[in-house]
């Protein structure tokens, strides 16, 4: 699985690619088949927009379907963990949906 960082407007934390491929090495137990992770990270200049300055979006591109989700929050790892935990429950759903479930 190979994942790739976009950044707009912004640095990243030195650890933050090391957090977030630890993350997302997660998903890979689900039967859902990602070849590619893309994740967006955006931070919005506005003050106004304090609390909800960070902003990341997860792709998902593989032999399955497309998933995406997106969190937004006051750092890049809460937006992260957000994101994270909605493109799990995706995953999660997908996965179920797709066992053989025949009961007699």
């Amino acid at each position: 699985m190979e994942i790739i960082i976009h950044t707009k407007k912004q640095t990243l934390a030195a650890d933050f690619r090391e957090k977030v491929e630890k993350r997302l090495a997660r998903l890979e137990r689900f039967k859902v088949r990602i070849d590619r992770i893309e994740l967006t990270v955006t931070h919005e200049q506005n003050p106004r927009q304090g609390k909800q300055a960070h902003r990341i979006l997860i792709t998902t591109y593989g032999a399955g379907p497309l998933v995406r989700a997106e969190a937004a929050s006051y750092n890049d790892l809460s937006a992260f963990d957000d994101a994270a935990e909605a493109m799990e429950l995706q995953l999660r759903k997908i996965h179920e949906r797709s066992k053989d479930v025949k009961r007699v």
